[in-house]
This record gives structure tokens, C-alpha cells and sequence, in this order.
């Protein structure tokens, strides 16, 4: 069962006993999106005097890099998949001209070679009419946080697609993500209870119930996966993005990590400084620290988006009345109680950070349909919650994303420092923590991988970017990836953007236009400039 010979992907993949097959040959693949959107106050930078540590070589004005980034001298070959992509997730028709390319790179399971065979990514690339055509394309990835095609989709698709005016965009969904081959490896059962955290299972809801179910779902994943179960991580994420590279012949290329595509985007850093024109890392993930760390960061952030979104909601006399949040709160202690069944109380979260977190084409519209999507489950009728569950759960939970970040993560809490963790942040973090206490046990029996390199030398300018309230991510990777930076030589520049969601550069035309700035000649904005929300 394990010899797979020269057969192709869809003729091995087995479904539980087997490997997850390598690719030996090209396989096409469709690319997916979803909506985009801008913040709704105008977007002007508030420059402030702030500087980063004295130790740091964040400077006003650093010195524009020596190195050029050039424009592909090969390319993959594209087919065009506009329609499919918009008609397959009822997106907006986006820019006139719009133009959403697919492609394949078949990427090596292992560069170092101990694992043969490869793996087949999907690419996509977005321009327009005036896109031009002798400019290097800037590379996306967002990594495990939510499918690369999908962000660079929700960006072409809305009001913030004016980037594409200025150069090509490029994103590759990492492994068993998005449109790249899907990891398919925990049973339906244990999936769904996965989600739930157990709640409307034998035990209910408890760290220790929901380390069991993450228990199986390791031993059905690396089952399903072996001998490539250890070849998923970060770091096989960066080594995937070399092959980008190495279809254009470039000597460097642009690279925009955003959330955990950042700790791609320092893998790739660390093992190719020399392939590197441009860096940008956008609402980084933490680069250093363990699981616990990157919880609550992701606890803290969502709190702050709910906040966000209940000034809103106030503020356009939305459905939820005076008080949102507490409504919202309402509505979670009914779900845990099992008054919302079949929306447990962590899928009614899940779809909260989808709908905080996701740009969309209209913010106040979007503030105002979630609010009635809620209003409704308050009153009974849960349909519409089970439809953005079911579309929440589909952008950030697939088993690609969970095997990923398993993979990624570090010291994952027992069952018994999760129960004091469930106490401890229920009281800091009301609406969230105690779930995210409780989800964080579902990694703890997966096979511990090595922390992968962060870079020694970094030899061009580095914009790194955050937002206030990001419910994907959280804010805790801001100094982590700053240090990281001071400590490999890398002039750096902090942008922070005042607004709630997640990715600064898919919600904030300041943002963008400080960042096309950078990737044109190399010009960073002074250390602490703003962008308002």
C-alpha cells in the first residue's frame, strides 16, 4: 500500500489506511474566492513621531534597497477562471476587465528529497485592463489562516482591486488548502464534533473531550498521511513558495505574507535571504512562542472586533438593539445550552470571526445582515446562522487548515493547563476565551515538529503592517516579528491600521498605497504611521 509507483493523484488517495498520494503528474485545479471590502472612514496616514526601539533599525527615512525585483522571464501556464471563481462563490463582478487566472506548480513533498514525489499547488493571478505588463507581480500568501486565492479574490473583487492597477498579484494556497489537493482525513463524526468542541456529544464540552476527539483526528490524519505527515509545517510551506521562483528564473521576488503566511513568508526569508526584492508582513502571526501565546492572541483580537462591530451596529440602529454585545453574549450562553441546536456555541463563534474578520464589498451592509442573521437566531429561527456557519467553517476550518496548523503549533496545552485556561480567559475574554481555551487541546497529541528558522540576515527593507482588532490573528505577533527583524539587520517599519479585520492590506487603502510605495522603489513610511479605521 505504500509503494505508489507512477499512478497519479486520484488513482492512490485512499481514504483512511493509505498515504495521502504524492503527485507524479499535473492535475488541473480551480481556484475559489470570496468578497472584499474597504473600511468606511476615509483612509489618510497620521504620521506620528513614535519610534521603534532605540535597539531597533527601524529609521524615518531608511535607505531604498540596492536590489531590484524583475519581472518573470517565464511564466506558469494560465488558463482563464473568472467565471467559474465569481459563480462559484456569488462574488461581485469586480473591476471592468477583471481577469482571474489558474495555474498548477507541482511542488517537491520534500526539497531535501528523504520523502519522493511532489505536490500539486494552486496559483492564482488577478490583474486588469491597465495592469502592466513589465512589472514583477507581488506573491500572496495568507498560509493557514484561510485559502491564498480566496484573499487575493476578496481584494480583486471589491473596492480595494484599484492595487491591481499598479502590478499583477500572485497567490499559492498552501497544502491541502483552499484549491491546492485537499487533505480529506478526519471521519465526518469526529469533524463535526471537532467544531463543536464536543458540545452535543457524550462528556459535553471539555478540554479533556475535546483532546480525545483531536487524539483521533491525529491518528486518522497521519494514517491517511504517512509517510508524508510531517511534511506540512511552515517551513515545506516556504520551500513551496521557491517554486515560484524557480518557474519565473528570477533572481528575487515580492513577497506579502499576511497572519500566518507572515511565519511563511520569515521561513522563506531565513532559507532564501538572497531570493528576497521585498518583504511586507501584514497582522503577522507570532514568530516566536507557543500555542497558548497564539491563543490568546486570537481571544483578544476577536473580543476587540466584537467591540468594533457593536460600535457599528449602534451606530447605524442595527437589529441588535442598544447593546449588541451583550446580546451577543446572550445569544452564545444559548447556544452552550443548547437553545440554538444544531449551532453549537463554538460554530456560532467560528462564523463570527468569518463575518468580523472577511472583507466584504459594503461594510455598514454587512454589519447590518449580520446583525439580522443574529436577531433572527434570538428569536428562533436559525437557518440563516447555519448558512454562514456552514461558510465560516468551509474558509477556516477544513482538515488541510487543521493539520497545518498542528503542524505549525508549539507546546500545545494539556488537558488539565487548558481547564485553567477555560476559567482564566472566561472572565478576561467573556465572549471567547473559554472556547479558544478549550480548542487549543485538539493539537496536543499531533506529532511535535521542530520550530522552523527564522532569518540570521535580511538584506532589504521590511514594512510590516497590523491592524487594531483582527479576529483571526490577533495582535501578539507585532514585537515577536519586529525582534526577529532588528536581530537579522533588516531595516524595518511599523504601519498600523486603526480599523477591525483581518489583513490591513486587504481592508485599508492607506495601507495600500503606502505599501505600493515600498514594492515601486524601496521607501518605507516612518516607524508608527497610522491609517484610520
Amino acid at each position: 500500500m505504500r509503494d505508489v509507483g507512477a499512478r497519479t493523484w486520484q488513482s492512490v488517495r485512499m481514504r483512511r489506511s493509505g498515504v495521502l498520494a504524492v503527485c507524479w503528474l499535473a492535475v488541473a485545479s480551480a481556484v475559489a474566492a470570496c468578497g472584499a471590502g474597504p473600511s468606511v472612514r476615509p483612509d489618510v496616514a497620521v504620521v506620528r513621531n513614535e519610534q521603534g526601539n532605540p535597539a531597533s533599525v527601524a529609521t524615518d527615512h531608511p535607505e531604498s534597497p540596492e536590489v531590484d525585483v524583475p519581472d518573470p522571464g517565464n511564466d506558469f501556464v494560465w488558463r482563464e477562471c473568472t467565471t467559474e471563481t465569481l459563480n462559484a462563490h456569488g462574488l461581485p463582478t469586480g473591476p471592468t476587465g477583471l481577469l482571474l487566472e489558474c495555474a498548477e506548480v507541482s511542488a517537491p513533498v520534500d526539497s531535501a528529497g528523504s520523502v519522493p514525489g511532489s505536490f500539486p499547488l494552486a496559483v492564482m493571478r488577478a490583474t486588469v485592463p491597465d495592469t502592466p505588463d513589465d512589472v514583477a507581480p507581488l506573491v500572496l500568501t495568507t498560509g493557514s489562516d484561510m485559502p491564498s486565492t480566496r484573499a487575493l479574490a476578496a481584494l480583486a473583487t471589491g473596492p480595494l482591486s484599484g492595487a491591481l492597477a499598479t502590478r499583477p498579484i500572485v497567490a499559492v494556497d498552501r497544502r491541502g488548502t483552499g484549491n491546492s489537493q485537499p487533505i480529506d482525513c478526519i471521519f465526518t463524526a469526529d469533524k463535526r464534533s471537532l467544531a463543536d468542541l464536543g458540545e452535543f456529544g457524550p462528556g459535553g464540552q471539555s478540554p479533556e473531550r475535546v483532546a480525545e476527539l483531536g487524539q483521533e483526528a491525529t491518528i486518522s490524519c497521519t494514517d491517511y498521511l504517512q509517510p508524508q505527515e510531517l511534511m506540512f509545517s511552515v517551513t515545506h510551506a516556504a520551500e513551496d513558495l521557491e517554486q515560484l521562483r524557480a518557474v519565473w528564473d528570477v533572481d528575487r521576488i515580492a513577497l506579502l505574507g499576511i497572519g500566518n503566511g507572515a511565519s511563511v513568508a520569515l521561513a522563506y526569508a531565513a532559507a532564501h535571504p538572497e531570493a528576497l526584492g521585498r518583504l511586507v508582513l501584514d497582522s503577522p502571526s507570532a514568530a516566536t512562542g507557543d500555542a497558548e501565546l497564539l491563543a490568546e492572541s486570537r481571544a483578544r483580537g476577536a473580543e476587540a472586533a466584537v467591540d468594533a462591530f457593536a460600535r457599528q451596529c449602534v451606530a447605524l440602529g442595527c437589529s441588535l438593539g442598544a447593546d449588541p454585545r451583550a446580546t451577543l453574549e446572550e445569544l452564545h450562553e444559548q447556544a452552550a445550552a443548547g437553545a440554538l441546536a444544531p449551532v453549537s456555541a463554538n460554530a456560532l463563534l467560528t462564523a463570527l470571526t468569518a463575518a468580523l474578520g472577511a472583507p466584504a464589498a459594503d461594510l455598514q451592509s454587512r454589519v447590518r445582515e449580520l446583525a439580522d442573521v443574529l436577531s433572527a437566531a434570538r428569536d428562533g429561527d436559525v437557518l440563516p446562522l447555519l448558512d454562514i456557519v456552514s461558510t465560516a467553517e468551509e474558509l477556516l476550518s477544513t482538515d488541510g487548515q487543521w493539520v497545518a496548523r498542528c503542524s505549525d503549533g508549539r507546546r500545545w496545552p494539556t488537558a488539565m493547563r487548558a481547564a485553567e485556561l477555560q476559567s482564566d480567559w472566561s472572565a478576561t475574554y467573556p465572549l471567547f476565551g473559554a472556547d479558544i481555551a478549550v480548542a487549543a487541546t485538539s493539537c496536543a497529541a499531533w506529532p511535535s515538529m521542530p520550530a522552523p528558522p527564522l532569518p540570521s540576515a535580511v538584506d532589504v527593507p521590511v514594512l510590516v503592517t497590523s491592524g487594531a482588532a483582527d479576529p483571526i490573528v490577533g495582535d501578539a505577533g507585532l514585537d515577536t516579528v519586529t525582534g526577529v527583524l532588528t536581530a537579522a539587520g533588516a531595516p524595518w517599519s511599523v504601519l498600523k491600521w486603526q480599523g477591525a479585520g483581518y489583513a490591513a492590506t486587504l481592508h485599508s487603502s492607506c495601507v495600500q498605497s503606502r505599501l505600493e510605495s515600498y514594492l515601486t522603489d524601496g521607501t518605507l513610511p516612518p516607524n508608527g504611521s497610522l491609517c484610520p479605521a
